[in-house]
C-alpha cells in the first residue's frame, strides 16, 4: 500500500497537464510553469520524493517544463574524456549538466531500493539466531593495565614490567 497515493496522483496529473499544455500550444508557457510550480510546492509541503526523471525535466529556477525545442535546448558535450548532456532553459537560461554514463544506475532503479527486497528491521533471515552475549571491548595493548601479581604483597613500586608497551619516541622490534 502506498502512502499518500492521492497526492502522487495529483502530482502526476499536474506534470502531465503541463506537458500537454505545451504540446498543444507552445505559447502557454506561463500555464505550464504554474502547473509545475504547484507540483513542486505540493511535493515540498507533503515531503514527497519525486522520481529523478521528473525532476530532471523541470527547471529549478523558473519551474518551466524542459521540453527540447520548445522551452529548452539539449546539447551533447565532451569534457575531460566524459560525455555530458547540457540542458539549457530558454526562459531563465539556467543550465543543467548531466553525466552520460551508460553503466550508471540511479538508486531508485537498483533492486536494493525496492521495498519488497528489503527486510524489516529486527527480522533476520530464517534460521538465524542472534545471541545477546556481550563481548568484551577491545582495548589497545598500550592501554592495558598490568596483570595483578599472584603474591600476597603486591606493591606498585615492585619490579614488574609490562610487555608490549612503548613510549611515543621508542621504536618497536620491527623498526617502523
Amino acid at each position: 500500500m502506498i502512502k499518500d497515493k492521492e497526492a502522487f496522483q495529483r502530482l502526476s496529473f499536474l506534470y502531465q497537464a503541463a506537458h500537454c499544455v505545451l504540446a498543444q500550444n507552445p505559447e502557454n508557457q506561463e500555464l505550464a510553469r504554474f502547473y509545475c510550480h504547484t507540483q513542486n510546492s505540493i511535493s515540498r509541503r507533503l515531503v514527497l520524493r519525486q522520481d529523478p526523471s521528473v525532476k530532471r525535466t523541470i527547471c529549478k529556477s523558473c519551474f518551466s517544463p524542459l521540453v527540447p525545442g520548445i522551452s529548452s535546448t539539449v546539447r551533447q558535450r565532451k569534457r575531460r574524456n566524459q560525455r555530458w548532456t547540457v540542458v539549457r532553459c530558454l526562459n531563465c537560461s539556467l543550465t543543467k549538466r548531466l553525466l552520460n554514463n551508460p553503466d550508471y544506475k540511479l538508486w531508485s532503479e537498483q533492486p536494493e531500493a525496492l521495498l519488497e527486497n528489503q527486510t524489516p528491521p529486527g527480522e533476520g533471515t530464517k534460521g538465524q539466531t542472534f545471541s545477546t552475549v556481550q563481548r568484551p571491548s577491545r582495548v589497545p595493548q598500550a592501554e592495558k593495565a598490568p596483570p595483578p601479581s599472584s603474591g600476597p604483597c603486591s606493591h606498585p613500586d615492585s619490579e614488574e614490567t609490562t610487555v608490549g608497551t612503548k613510549s611515543k619516541g621508542e621504536k618497536g622490534p620491527s623498526g617502523k
